[in-house]
């Protein structure tokens, strides 16, 4: 059963993270993020333990369209974005990922 949390990109956006207890992460310098993005995603993807990957919404453009279309449509782990308009694919990814609408049983 998947159940660490990853967490990838700068230095500066994992340490939150990591000082808030997450203990899988990949740090991508934003000098070698057009190289290094794609297999450090990767690497978290191809892992069985980790349930819920994060990055920020705008390393999203860095990524090939492969694994850009890998992160949009895994279901485990879920990958959450966060920044930018990423708000709006949190819900269809947890809506995917649990197989209902939390909002839509709140307004019912």
């Amino acid at each position: 059963m998947s159940q660490e949390i990853a967490v990838v990109g700068s230095p500066e956006f994992t340490t939150g993270f990591r000082l808030a207890g997450v203990r899988v992460y990949e740090n991508v310098d934003d000098a070698d993020k057009p190289d290094e993005l794609d297999a450090a995603v990767e690497r978290v993807l191809d892992r069985e333990d980790i349930g819920i990957a994060v990055m920020h919404d705008d390393d999203l453009e860095y990524l090939s369209r492969a694994v850009r279309e890998r992160v949009e449509l895994s279901v485990e782990p879920t990958v959450i974005t966060i920044g930018g308009e990423a708000a709006g694919g949190l819900r269809s990814k947890i809506k995917r990922a649990i197989g209902i609408d939390l909002m839509e049983e709140e307004a019912d």
